[in-house]
């Protein structure tokens, strides 16, 4: 059995490997179109399950709030926010809908959409990629190592797959994914 210590090492080595695997062109990439959405009018939206709607929040709030500058806010929204919402269209329509159902209410074409699924399984998360899609929208996605069905919907420039089947180190890098997401639009949206 490893000592406290030892696990302790062996996680920080393996998370900070999985972090290390992201595809650093398809980060600009897509900061680049969320940055070419804003300019044109669009918004940023995010959703996710459970830590990854945590991890959509969080970024949604860097874009309102600020990340490292003091500026104006960007606007950005989190789908999983309203439980109102989430609980009355699970019930009425299904889990699966929870997403798609908020993306027609709040999206229009020329928005930027991200994913966030670990599995890249999520079906309500895969039901609104589909529809942002089939409706204008930019999509995007964060998600575990082989990209689940996520694969099949996000163009491949605009899907990041971190090199990882752990939830929690996939769940890491997509925090730190979304701080440098952040950080490029706000210097690109509001440079100096």
């Amino acid at each position: 059995m490893k000592s406290q210590k030892e696990y302790i090492l062996e996680y920080i080595y393996e998370s900070n490997n999985a972090r290390k695997s992201v595809d650093i062109d398809k980060i600009i990439k897509i900061s680049n179109q969320i940055t070419k959405s804003l300019k044109n009018g669009g918004k940023f939206i995010l959703f996710g399950n459970g830590g990854s709607a945590a991890e959509a929040q969080h970024i949604a709030a860097e874009f309102i709030g600020r990340f490292e500058k003091e500026r104006k806010a960007i606007p950005a929204m989190a789908l999983n926010v309203n439980t109102s919402s989430l609980t009355a269209i699970a019930n009425d329509y299904s889990y699966e809908d929870v997403f798609a159902r908020q993306l027609e209410a709040f999206g229009k074409k020329g928005d930027f959409v991200m994913g966030l699924s670990t599995s890249g399984n999520s079906k309500n998360v895969i039901k609104a990629l589909i529809y942002g899609k089939e409706n204008g929208m930019n999509i995007s996605g964060i998600t575990g190592e082989g990209g689940g069905k996520m694969r099949d919907i996000v163009p491949e420039d605009m899907l990041i797959m971190i090199n990882s089947k752990r939830t929690s180190y996939i769940q890491e890098a997509s925090l730190m994914i979304g701080h440098i997401i952040s950080k490029l639009v706000e210097d690109e949206f509001f440079y100096e």
